[in-house]
């Protein structure tokens, strides 16, 4: 439901099966070190925070002697990435080399192996929790200034890696044309016969399995046993109201899709497309709250270890972390940001309101959820 299909609702998707599980590992071993050495005494491909550069200023001047970062997977459009982008060039005066933005986080992996040793190599990821658990080793360990505020859930002891930003499962709808939901069994009714469409295979991509869970949340089921979110999609498949369809930006504007279950950054940023021509608005149903992040990570093997060291710091700031709200996105630091007050309150406030404890699914009950799927939801849907 984006331009960054690729990157988002296939292989990568299924991040959200392991958003959360991504397995504690100690830093890599380095068997070569060629980069620049900070005012702190560390090369700066061994700095595991800006002390080794001696604090903030010496790790932007030994960023700004780098003069680039490389990034790749970030469409502008996604998350706000594109005044992310914007706006640390506009603080530190780095060129920003944005390579690939449709890439998925399966071409991230892949062109970092590729470019390994040469200047044009990925710097950072952006990655879906799935691959990036399959690929720590590629992961150099960076604790940001900021790194205290992020729940001990949400990264690794070490800084290996760092959930980022994301958000929760809701239902987007076009409300000229169909009713406002109060809660997914709603979607049962007369009134959406023909018009409800799940973003996603739930054996393949992250939103539609993560759907897939908060149907079963919704009916009394539970991040262990998913069964009833799949009865859920049988049921809507018997009233002839669930369309197997691949939900796109298209589907939506022609009106073949007037109900869309995705996350709900996508589903905002929909409307806010569609302003003046749909009145598409976003439901998160209370109490089936499923949350999902994705994972931020720096390249071991970056060429500007310094600069993908600052871009770190600049994500997870206060103005790194506005930004992606603005986007839409909920970014890591939210509860922290809210306490402190440094929150951009009309962007947070623009959010849709979430009621209940998010449920965020461990890597086991992801895999248990996963082998039910792949065994019962072909049947169910058939």
């Amino acid at each position: 439901m984006k331009t960054r299909t690729a990157r988002r609702t296939g292989v990568a998707a299924l991040a959200a099966f392991a958003l959360i599980g991504i397995a504690a590992c100690s830093p890599p071993a380095k068997t070569s070190d060629t980069s620049s050495t900070g005012a702190g005494g560390v090369k700066a491909s061994a700095a595991t925070s800006a002390q080794d550069f001696g604090g903030m200023s010496g790790l932007v001047d030994a960023a700004k002697k780098e003069g680039t970062l490389n990034v790749i997977a970030l469409p502008p459009d996604w998350a706000n990435y594109g005044a992310v982008i914007k706006g640390f060039q506009a603080k530190y005066g780095l060129k920003v080399d944005s390579a690939q933005p449709d890439a998925s986080s399966a071409d991230e992996i892949t062109a970092a192996k590729n470019l390994k040793g040469q200047s044009k190599a990925p710097d950072v990821f952006d990655l879906g929790g799935a691959v990036a658990s399959a690929n720590t080793a590629m992961f150099a360990a960076y604790k940001v200034a900021t790194f205290g505020d992020v729940p001990a859930a949400l990264k690794d002891a070490n800084g290996l890696w760092v959930n980022d930003y994301g958000g929760y499962l809701s239902i987007g709808y076009d409300a000229g044309k169909v009713p406002a939901p109060a809660k997914v069994e709603d979607l049962l009714k007369p009134a959406y016969k023909g018009k409800v469409c799940l973003n996603g295979d739930p054996t393949k991509a992250g939103a539609g399995f993560s759907g897939v869970v908060m149907a079963a949340l919704s009916q009394g089921g539970s991040a262990d046993d998913i069964s009833k979110g799949v009865d859920f999609f049988k049921a809507l498949n018997a009233a002839g109201n669930f369309l197997p369809l691949d939900c796109t930006p298209a589907t939506i504007k022609s009106g073949q899709t007037d109900v869309v279950i995705d996350w709900d950054y996508l589903n905002v940023a929909q409307g806010k497309k569609l302003k003046g021509t749909k009145d598409w608005k976003t439901l998160v149903p209370a109490g089936a709250v499923v949350g999902g992040y994705y994972v931020q990570a720096i390249n071991v093997d970056a060429p500007h270890p310094a600069a993908a060291r600052l871009w770190q710091e600049y994500l997870y700031s206060d103005e790194g972390q506005n930004l992606w709200l603005k986007g839409g996105a909920r970014p890591v630091r939210e509860e922290a940001m809210v306490k402190a007050g440094t929150i951009d309150k009309a962007a947070f406030s623009a959010l849709p309101k979430a009621e209940g404890t998010p449920v965020f699914l461990t890597s086991a009950q992801s895999d248990k959820a996963k082998a039910y799927l792949t065994a019962n939801w072909a049947k169910a849907i058939g």
